[in-house]
């Protein structure tokens, strides 16, 4: 009697088991394998540092808005590089289905180069791949420290500056010109010149398109007062000032105040 239970308990599970099986093969194959999460399912939407911009030396935090854009949910560890050096991680975190925002720990990170793009890379049961993004997320260097919300800026470079009339006396009106080149996109921008900290004169709105252009300064009675002047260019970029570099020093020397050679 016990025999003929058995085989119709046997014969019951070989008919209903593969059935089971089939209407809910999602469940049946990830409580079989863990979890199916897997490196192309994820997209890194934003990424942004907290404070930003950040000093040299300064704590800075990462926060990113994760994608998850497959219907199950996984554990993994993802770590924030800029080229090969590991900048931040975070271990052993959920990511649901859907958009999953992700804080990283302080770090000290030392931003040594003009430009830093990140990348972020997932680790999911011990096998790291990297991680899509939305778009390119960069840290780049302004007067203020790093920032991620600067626009890409140059290099900008002042080719040329001259005065006129050159020389000039004290107390004399006088208007610089600028031959300014710009290696990156075009910006609009406000330009100043300076002498040290000090403004000596001022262009407000301006675009300055990719390439070679020449920017004439208003009429300003600048005080030449002292035994060395020398003048700099600033691009201001969304209210982020940027130096721009100069092939040589224009320096006003006292035979009578001139920038010529």
């Amino acid at each position: 009697m016990k025999k003929r239970i058995l085989v119709f308990l046997l014969l019951g599970f070989l008919f209903i088991f593969p059935s089971w099986v089939r209407s809910q093969p999602d469940k049946f194959f990830e409580r079989l394998i863990g979890s199916v999460l897997q490196p192309g399912d994820l997209k890194i939407l934003q990424l942004e540092m907290n404070p930003d911009p950040v000093r040299e030396g300064e704590w800075v935090s990462f926060q990113a808005v994760v994608s998850n854009r497959s219907r199950h949910p996984g554990r993994v560890s993802l770590f924030i590089k800029d080229s090969d050096e590991v900048v931040a991680a975070v271990h052993d975190i959920s990511l649901r289905s859907g958009d999953n925002r992700v804080a990283f720990a302080g770090t000290r990170y030392r931003f040594h180069r003009q430009e830093s793009c990140f990348t972020v890379e997932v680790d999911i049961g011990r096998n790291k791949r990297p991680v899509d993004l939305a778009e390119e997320f960069c840290a780049r260097r302004t007067y203020q420290g790093w920032s991620m919300r600067a626009p890409r800026v140059g290099p900008l470079f002042v080719e040329d500056l001259d005065m006129s009339p050159d020389p000039v006396r004290p107390g004399q009106e006088v208007r610089f010109r600028a031959r300014v080149r710009n290696d990156g996109g075009p910006l609009r921008v406000d330009l100043r010149m300076q002498d040290r900290d000090q403004m000596v004169a001022r262009l407000n709105d301006v675009i300055l398109p990719h390439g070679h252009s020449e920017f004439v300064f208003p009429y300003t009675r600048y005080q030449f007062q002292r035994f060395d002047h020398c003048f700099t260019v600033i691009a201001d970029v969304e209210r982020t000032p940027y130096r721009v570099d100069a092939a040589r020093e224009f320096c006003a020397k006292p035979l009578g105040w001139t920038l010529r050679p």
